[in-house]
């Protein structure tokens, strides 16, 4: 991976941990099965029904993910989709056994 990639990876595997300043945290969220690292680089539910302060809590993680996957896009000359999948990347590397991943097809699967 070329020097210009790492540096994309680093800040991308920063972004992937913000600490958050509701009742509950990305981390006590996905420790508890609710939500995990979705395929495209976003936060997703894995459970099929999740208290309001979860849904707020991804709802502004993406929110925050998107506006800075489109800023890395655009200073670094690639794609968004190409920001997202080194976004994935660094979540799985980045993301705790026990906690969820989507696979290729889609699927919640524990790591």
């Amino acid at each position: 991976m070329n020097q210009h990639l790492k540096s994309i990876a680093v800040f991308l595997f920063a972004i992937l941990i913000i600490p958050t300043a509701f009742a509950v945290t990305l981390q006590e969220a996905k420790s508890q099965g609710l939500i995990g690292e979705q395929r495209d680089g976003f936060v997703g539910f894995v459970a099929t029904s999740v208290p309001a302060d979860v849904t707020e809590l991804v709802r502004q993680v993406n929110e925050e993910r998107r506006q800075r996957y489109q800023k890395i896009a655009q200073e670094n000359g690639i794609s968004v989709d190409q920001v997202q999948a080194l976004a994935y990347q660094q979540a799985v590397d980045a993301t705790q056994s026990g906690h969820y991943l989507q696979n290729a097809s889609g699927a919640w699967v524990r790591k």
